[in-house]
């Protein structure tokens, strides 16, 4: 799926010479001609990155930044802003409204193309590492909630090892012979298994252990 970019300018030379460049270079664009249709649009498509001129009717540039920055799912957005305004003073109150890059015009497709490309790698980036990071807090989360389950069970340590062996798909004759008990001994632990999580079968009892991660702990 290509990448989607958002250009916001309110010369349609600018964004029809920009579209042609991004789309031929293998994005996704769509198009605003004021910030706030570019701000629509935002809420509605979920582009990857916008390019936006400052000066535009009905909102500007530095009001969409600051708009858009409000918003959670578009904090790590990134923003190149294209305008004439090339003043320190001009490119500081770009960067306070929430920019990554000020590019001044008249500017270079190619420059373009290579910033773009450099920002959209730089938020693949940071998007891959959150996803591991939540990832890892989930999977600790989900150990955590397990360990607090198996406590409040209070199974025995011969109850753990009768279920993970259950886990297995072992037979009570095969469960004995792994743990050198009887087959009715086994069918007790199974009963009292199934009494203390309140499931009504074998099949219900996997289910239970193999959701909440019981057997895949170190017991």
């Amino acid at each position: 799926m290509a990448l989607l970019i958002l250009i916001a300018d309110d010369d349609p030379g600018i964004r029809l010479a920009v579209s042609h460049y991004l789309e031929m270079s293998g994005y996704g664009v769509i198009t605003a001609a004021n910030g706030k249709e570019a701000l629509s649009l935002l809420d509605q498509y979920r582009p990857h990155l916008l390019v936006s001129d400052i000066r535009m009717p009905m909102m500007d540039g530095y009001e969409l930044v600051k708009q858009m920055r409000k918003k959670p799912e578009f904090r790590i957005v990134p923003v190149i802003f294209l305008t004439q305004r090339n003043s320190t003073e001009a490119r500081i109150k770009g960067y306070t409204s929430g920019c990554d890059l000020y590019l001044p015009k008249p500017f270079a497709m190619e420059e373009l193309g290579a910033i773009i490309r450099s920002l959209l790698d730089r938020l693949q980036i940071i998007q891959s590492e959150w996803r591991l990071l939540k990832s890892q807090k989930d999977q600790i989360y989900a150990l955590d909630e397990s360990k607090l389950l198996l406590e409040k069970l209070n199974l025995t340590n011969r109850e753990k090892e009768v279920l993970i062996l259950l886990t297995q798909g072992l037979s009570n004759i095969e469960i004995g012979e792994k743990l050198f008990l009887s087959p009715r001994t086994v069918e007790k632990y199974v009963s009292s298994l199934l009494k203390k999580t309140k499931m009504n079968n074998r099949k219900e009892l996997l289910r239970f252990s193999l959701e909440n991660q019981l057997v895949s702990g170190d017991f």
